[in-house]
Protein backbone atom coordinates (compact mmCIF):
# COMPACT_ATOMS: atom_id res chain seq x y z
CA UNK A 1 0.00 0.00 0.00
CA UNK A 2 1.44 3.30 -0.58
CA UNK A 3 1.92 6.14 2.35
CA UNK A 4 -0.82 8.59 1.17
CA UNK A 5 -3.10 5.71 1.05
CA UNK A 6 -1.88 4.07 3.98
CA UNK A 7 -2.28 7.61 5.94
CA UNK A 8 -5.63 8.35 4.22
CA UNK A 9 -6.69 4.75 5.82
CA UNK A 10 -5.41 6.08 9.51
CA UNK A 11 -7.17 9.83 8.87
CA UNK A 12 -9.34 9.14 12.07
CA UNK A 13 -7.61 6.08 14.17
CA UNK A 14 -5.85 7.03 17.35
CA UNK A 15 -4.51 3.29 17.77
CA UNK A 16 -1.09 3.69 15.17
CA UNK A 17 0.19 6.55 16.69
CA UNK A 18 3.39 5.40 18.02
CA UNK A 19 4.00 6.17 22.14
CA UNK A 20 5.98 9.39 22.48
CA UNK A 21 6.43 9.82 18.72
CA UNK A 22 6.58 13.12 17.20
CA UNK A 23 3.64 14.17 14.73
CA UNK A 24 4.52 13.19 11.12
CA UNK A 25 4.41 15.69 8.17
CA UNK A 26 0.68 14.54 7.12
CA UNK A 27 -0.31 15.77 10.66
CA UNK A 28 1.62 19.17 10.67
CA UNK A 29 0.17 19.65 7.12
CA UNK A 30 -3.13 19.07 8.50
CA UNK A 31 -3.10 21.51 11.25
CA UNK A 32 -1.18 23.96 9.18
CA UNK A 33 0.97 23.85 11.85
CA UNK A 34 5.10 25.42 10.75
CA UNK A 35 8.39 24.40 12.16
CA UNK A 36 10.40 21.91 13.44
CA UNK A 37 8.11 19.69 16.48
CA UNK A 38 9.22 20.46 19.48
CA UNK A 39 8.74 18.18 22.78
CA UNK A 40 6.94 20.27 25.75
CA UNK A 41 7.28 19.17 29.22
CA UNK A 42 3.92 17.29 30.68
CA UNK A 43 1.52 15.79 28.79
CA UNK A 44 2.70 12.22 29.30
CA UNK A 45 5.33 12.77 27.33
CA UNK A 46 3.65 13.18 23.85
CA UNK A 47 2.97 16.63 23.61
CA UNK A 48 4.58 18.52 20.97
CA UNK A 49 4.67 22.21 19.67
CA UNK A 50 5.44 23.28 16.27
CA UNK A 51 5.18 27.08 16.01
CA UNK A 52 1.88 28.49 17.42
CA UNK A 53 0.27 24.98 17.38
CA UNK A 54 0.31 22.41 20.07
CA UNK A 55 -0.23 18.70 19.32
CA UNK A 56 -1.05 15.53 21.02
CA UNK A 57 -2.61 12.05 20.45
CA UNK A 58 -6.23 11.99 20.80
CA UNK A 59 -7.09 10.06 23.59
CA UNK A 60 -10.83 9.81 22.51
CA UNK A 61 -12.42 10.79 19.61
CA UNK A 62 -15.50 12.06 20.83
CA UNK A 63 -14.20 13.44 24.08
CA UNK A 64 -11.98 15.11 21.81
CA UNK A 65 -14.32 16.48 19.26
CA UNK A 66 -17.23 17.97 22.21
CA UNK A 67 -14.44 19.50 24.13
CA UNK A 68 -12.99 21.10 20.95
CA UNK A 69 -16.52 22.69 20.07
CA UNK A 70 -17.27 24.31 23.71
CA UNK A 71 -13.96 25.45 23.70
CA UNK A 72 -13.91 26.70 20.17
CA UNK A 73 -17.38 29.03 20.77
CA UNK A 74 -16.10 29.95 24.70
CA UNK A 75 -16.29 33.65 24.58
CA UNK A 76 -13.19 35.39 25.88
CA UNK A 77 -13.23 36.15 29.34
CA UNK A 78 -10.70 39.01 31.24
CA UNK A 79 -10.92 36.33 34.49
CA UNK A 80 -9.15 33.04 32.11
CA UNK A 81 -7.54 32.27 28.85
CA UNK A 82 -8.04 29.08 26.87
CA UNK A 83 -5.99 27.21 24.28
CA UNK A 84 -8.36 27.77 20.71
CA UNK A 85 -8.81 24.14 19.57
CA UNK A 86 -7.06 23.88 16.05
CA UNK A 87 -9.31 22.26 13.15
CA UNK A 88 -7.99 20.53 9.97
CA UNK A 89 -8.18 21.39 6.44
CA UNK A 90 -11.47 19.60 6.08
CA UNK A 91 -12.89 21.20 9.35
CA UNK A 92 -12.32 18.05 12.02
CA UNK A 93 -10.70 18.33 15.51
CA UNK A 94 -8.63 15.26 14.44
CA UNK A 95 -6.43 14.04 12.19
CA UNK A 96 -4.95 10.74 11.86
CA UNK A 97 -4.98 10.33 15.76
CA UNK A 98 -3.67 13.98 16.74
CA UNK A 99 -5.62 17.00 18.35
CA UNK A 100 -4.58 20.43 18.70
CA UNK A 101 -4.68 23.58 19.83
CA UNK A 102 -2.82 27.20 19.55
CA UNK A 103 -0.44 27.50 22.20
CA UNK A 104 -0.65 29.92 25.10
CA UNK A 105 2.05 31.27 27.12
CA UNK A 106 2.72 30.56 30.83
CA UNK A 107 4.15 27.86 33.54
CA UNK A 108 2.15 26.26 35.89
CA UNK A 109 2.89 27.58 39.49
CA UNK A 110 1.01 24.51 41.98
CA UNK A 111 2.29 27.04 45.02
CA UNK A 112 -0.38 29.53 43.77
CA UNK A 113 -3.59 27.60 45.01
CA UNK A 114 -5.84 30.41 45.59
CA UNK A 115 -5.26 31.83 41.77
CA UNK A 116 -5.76 28.41 40.49
CA UNK A 117 -8.89 28.19 42.42
CA UNK A 118 -10.17 31.55 41.51
CA UNK A 119 -9.18 30.46 36.97
CA UNK A 120 -10.96 27.44 38.04
CA UNK A 121 -14.20 28.93 39.36
CA UNK A 122 -14.71 31.49 36.32
CA UNK A 123 -14.27 28.76 33.81
CA UNK A 124 -16.73 26.94 35.26
CA UNK A 125 -18.76 29.81 35.44
CA UNK A 126 -18.22 30.10 31.92
CA UNK A 127 -19.52 26.40 30.83
CA UNK A 128 -22.27 26.25 33.47
CA UNK A 129 -24.99 26.39 30.78
CA UNK A 130 -23.23 23.14 28.61
CA UNK A 131 -25.34 19.81 28.57
CA UNK A 132 -23.94 16.61 29.91
CA UNK A 133 -21.61 15.02 27.30
CA UNK A 134 -22.79 11.54 26.29
CA UNK A 135 -19.21 10.06 25.82
CA UNK A 136 -19.17 10.44 29.95
CA UNK A 137 -21.55 6.95 29.57
CA UNK A 138 -18.86 5.14 27.70
CA UNK A 139 -15.85 6.52 28.89
CA UNK A 140 -13.61 3.80 31.44
CA UNK A 141 -10.45 4.53 32.08
CA UNK A 142 -8.41 4.84 35.35
CA UNK A 143 -9.80 8.05 36.83
CA UNK A 144 -13.27 7.08 35.28
CA UNK A 145 -13.17 4.67 38.15
CA UNK A 146 -11.75 6.55 40.58
CA UNK A 147 -14.38 9.06 40.12
CA UNK A 148 -17.47 6.83 39.87
CA UNK A 149 -15.37 5.12 43.87
CA UNK A 150 -15.79 8.88 44.87
CA UNK A 151 -19.21 9.25 44.00
CA UNK A 152 -21.33 6.15 43.53
CA UNK A 153 -21.85 3.66 45.95
CA UNK A 154 -19.57 0.56 45.43
CA UNK A 155 -21.26 -3.13 44.57
CA UNK A 156 -22.11 -4.99 47.32
CA UNK A 157 -19.26 -7.10 48.46
CA UNK A 158 -16.69 -5.32 46.52
CA UNK A 159 -13.05 -5.67 48.19
CA UNK A 160 -12.10 -2.48 49.31
CA UNK A 161 -8.80 -1.63 48.19
CA UNK A 162 -7.11 0.31 51.28
CA UNK A 163 -7.82 1.30 55.00
CA UNK A 164 -7.77 4.87 53.65
CA UNK A 165 -10.11 4.50 50.93
CA UNK A 166 -12.42 2.82 52.98
CA UNK A 167 -11.97 4.79 56.13
CA UNK A 168 -13.28 7.54 53.77
CA UNK A 169 -16.14 5.79 52.61
CA UNK A 170 -17.09 5.08 55.89
CA UNK A 171 -16.88 9.18 56.35
CA UNK A 172 -18.96 9.70 52.97
CA UNK A 173 -22.22 11.47 53.33
CA UNK A 174 -24.78 12.47 50.41
CA UNK A 175 -23.77 16.11 48.60
CA UNK A 176 -26.58 17.84 47.27
CA UNK A 177 -24.80 20.92 45.16
CA UNK A 178 -25.84 20.91 41.69
CA UNK A 179 -24.05 19.22 38.97
CA UNK A 180 -22.20 20.88 35.81
CA UNK A 181 -19.26 20.11 33.16
CA UNK A 182 -16.27 21.23 35.26
CA UNK A 183 -12.32 20.52 35.24
CA UNK A 184 -11.14 17.56 37.49
CA UNK A 185 -7.19 17.98 37.35
CA UNK A 186 -6.73 22.11 37.76
CA UNK A 187 -3.59 22.75 39.83
CA UNK A 188 -1.34 21.24 37.52
CA UNK A 189 -3.43 22.94 34.03
CA UNK A 190 -3.60 26.00 34.95
CA UNK A 191 -0.82 28.80 33.51
CA UNK A 192 0.27 32.06 34.56
CA UNK A 193 2.26 34.92 32.36
CA UNK A 194 2.82 38.46 33.50
CA UNK A 195 0.43 40.64 32.23
CA UNK A 196 -1.71 37.71 30.98
CA UNK A 197 -4.87 36.40 32.37
CA UNK A 198 -3.97 32.54 33.93
CA UNK A 199 -4.77 29.83 31.31
CA UNK A 200 -6.91 26.93 31.84
CA UNK A 201 -6.00 23.87 29.82
CA UNK A 202 -5.95 20.05 29.31
CA UNK A 203 -9.54 20.17 30.21
CA UNK A 204 -10.71 17.01 32.33
CA UNK A 205 -14.03 16.83 31.67
CA UNK A 206 -16.73 15.36 34.33
CA UNK A 207 -20.25 15.95 35.54
CA UNK A 208 -19.86 16.55 38.98
CA UNK A 209 -20.49 19.66 41.14
CA UNK A 210 -18.19 22.75 40.22
CA UNK A 211 -16.61 23.28 43.45
CA UNK A 212 -15.28 19.58 43.47
CA UNK A 213 -12.61 20.81 40.82
CA UNK A 214 -11.54 23.24 43.42
CA UNK A 215 -11.25 20.48 46.15
CA UNK A 216 -9.20 18.21 43.84
CA UNK A 217 -6.91 20.85 43.42
CA UNK A 218 -6.50 21.39 46.85
CA UNK A 219 -5.89 17.62 47.71
CA UNK A 220 -3.09 18.07 45.17
CA UNK A 221 -1.45 20.89 47.22
CA UNK A 222 -1.98 19.55 50.40
CA UNK A 223 -0.93 15.77 49.40
CA UNK A 224 2.40 16.63 46.83
CA UNK A 225 2.95 20.52 47.12
CA UNK A 226 3.90 20.87 51.33
CA UNK A 227 0.58 22.73 52.32
CA UNK A 228 -1.33 21.88 55.61
CA UNK A 229 -5.01 21.73 56.67
CA UNK A 230 -4.80 25.50 56.96
CA UNK A 231 -5.55 25.93 52.62
CA UNK A 232 -8.31 23.78 52.89
CA UNK A 233 -10.12 25.54 55.81
CA UNK A 234 -9.24 29.06 53.49
CA UNK A 235 -12.87 27.48 51.28
CA UNK A 236 -14.93 26.09 54.49
CA UNK A 237 -17.68 28.64 53.47
CA UNK A 238 -18.75 26.70 50.48
CA UNK A 239 -21.37 24.26 51.03
CA UNK A 240 -20.42 20.14 51.56
CA UNK A 241 -16.67 21.59 51.66
CA UNK A 242 -15.93 18.64 53.98
CA UNK A 243 -17.13 16.50 51.59
CA UNK A 244 -16.18 17.54 48.21
CA UNK A 245 -12.25 17.35 50.13
CA UNK A 246 -13.03 13.48 50.94
CA UNK A 247 -14.43 12.88 47.14
CA UNK A 248 -11.33 14.64 45.82
CA UNK A 249 -8.75 12.17 48.17
CA UNK A 250 -11.39 9.06 46.63
CA UNK A 251 -10.85 10.34 43.34
CA UNK A 252 -7.09 10.36 43.90
CA UNK A 253 -6.96 7.25 45.75
CA UNK A 254 -9.34 5.01 43.56
CA UNK A 255 -7.37 6.24 40.61
CA UNK A 256 -3.85 5.35 42.12
CA UNK A 257 -5.19 2.02 42.84
CA UNK A 258 -6.98 1.27 39.62
CA UNK A 259 -3.76 2.32 37.71
CA UNK A 260 -1.44 -0.42 39.79
CA UNK A 261 1.14 2.06 40.57
CA UNK A 262 3.98 0.34 42.84
CA UNK A 263 2.90 1.36 46.19
CA UNK A 264 -0.12 3.75 47.31
CA UNK A 265 0.83 6.69 48.69
CA UNK A 266 0.21 5.90 52.05
CA UNK A 267 2.66 8.53 54.10
CA UNK A 268 1.42 11.26 52.29
CA UNK A 269 -2.04 10.65 52.00
CA UNK A 270 -2.50 9.38 55.63
CA UNK A 271 -2.15 12.79 57.16
CA UNK A 272 -4.30 14.48 55.22
CA UNK A 273 -7.16 11.83 55.13
CA UNK A 274 -7.22 12.04 59.49
CA UNK A 275 -7.76 15.57 58.94
CA UNK A 276 -10.63 15.64 56.00
CA UNK A 277 -12.60 13.21 58.48
CA UNK A 278 -11.84 15.15 61.59
CA UNK A 279 -13.13 18.56 59.45
CA UNK A 280 -16.29 16.56 58.11
CA UNK A 281 -17.56 15.41 61.45
CA UNK A 282 -17.60 19.09 62.53
CA UNK A 283 -19.83 20.05 59.38
CA UNK A 284 -23.39 20.09 59.41
CA UNK A 285 -25.53 17.74 57.66
CA UNK A 286 -27.51 18.65 54.84
CA UNK A 287 -30.73 20.55 55.71
CA UNK A 288 -30.14 21.06 59.31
Amino acid sequence: MKHAERMAGLRHDPSWVPAGAPPPQEVLRAFGARGEPVRLAGGKGGTWRAGDVVLKPSEGDDEVRWRAGVLAGLPESPEFRVARPVATGDGDWIAYGWEATRFVPGRTDQRRVGEVVRAGEAFHAAVAGVGRPGFLDRRDNPWEKGDRLAWEDPPPGERRPSALIDALLAARRPVASAEQVMHADLLGNVLFADGLAPAVIDWAVYWRPAAWGPAVAVIDAMVWHGFDFGLARRWEHVPAWGQLLLRAALFRLGTWDTVGWLGEPVEVYEPVVRDIIAFVGTEQPPGS
